[in-house]
């Protein structure tokens, strides 16, 4: 919500999608406070139907993309590999990195040139946290599928960014750790403030990773 809220900031209309129709409205409603149009869609990146029904609607209603944030994604309970059942397992994976495949492949052909992929991916991509194996093989996934698509669309002029924050103050953390000592972490406006300087560099450059950590260090 971050994100899209930081895009409307800049003027950008916006459409945001996630599971929960009412979470959705509300989110619609402070969006539209910028002034901008918003297309709110109820959409599970799991489910390739779905992703096409929103690709669809993007279509008529704006015919292209400009920017492409993929942003869906969970966590499981802590437990160890030995422990961890296999649902929770398909669950994350599925959320975290086929969805991410989904909807980046659906987006593609709305897509030109100038236009940008920012992949949220957390600092988990290139650590290993235990007790949480999905939650890590997802984002070490997804990072390897975001560095192979900068590359293929390289000659394009679209850009690929890998965003890779640490700690950060969001819903995730009642689930991955209820007691974290959330006053340390980042807000979550502070990581969308950087991604949108990022995404206003001059088109002869680009961004490819964007770690940010709190400043306290690792928790």
């Amino acid at each position: 919500m971050a994100i899209a809220e930081a895009l409307a900031a800049e003027g950008c209309n916006v459409i945001i999608a996630g599971r929960d129709q009412d979470s959705l409205k509300q989110a619609a409603k402070r969006l539209a406070k910028h002034r901008v149009t918003v297309l709110p869609m109820v959409c599970d990146v799991r489910e390739e139907s779905s992703v096409n029904a929103l690709t669809a609607a993007v279509r008529g209603r704006f015919r292209q993309l400009d920017i492409l944030i993929n942003n869906a994604g969970i966590g499981h309970s802590n437990s160890s590999i030995a422990k961890l059942c296999i649902e929770d397992w398909k669950e994350v994976i599925d959320t975290n990195l086929t969805g991410t495949f989904l909807v980046t492949r659906a987006a593609l052909p709305l897509m030109k040139r100038g236009g940008a992929i920012v992949n949220n991916l957390s600092i988990a991509a290139k650590r290993v946290f235990p007790g949480s194996s999905a939650y890590n093989a997802s984002k070490h996934g997804a990072l390897g599928f975001t560095d192979t698509l900068r590359e293929e669309l390289r000659a394009q002029g679209i850009r690929v960014i890998a965003l890779l924050p640490g700690a950060t103050d969001t819903a995730i953390w009642k689930m991955l750790w209820p007691e974290a000592p959330r006053q340390k972490m980042m807000s979550p406006a502070t990581v969308a403030r950087a991604v949108v300087n990022a995404l206003m560099l001059p088109p002869e450059s680009t961004v490819e990773e964007l770690t940010i950590l709190p400043s306290a260090g690792t928790l």
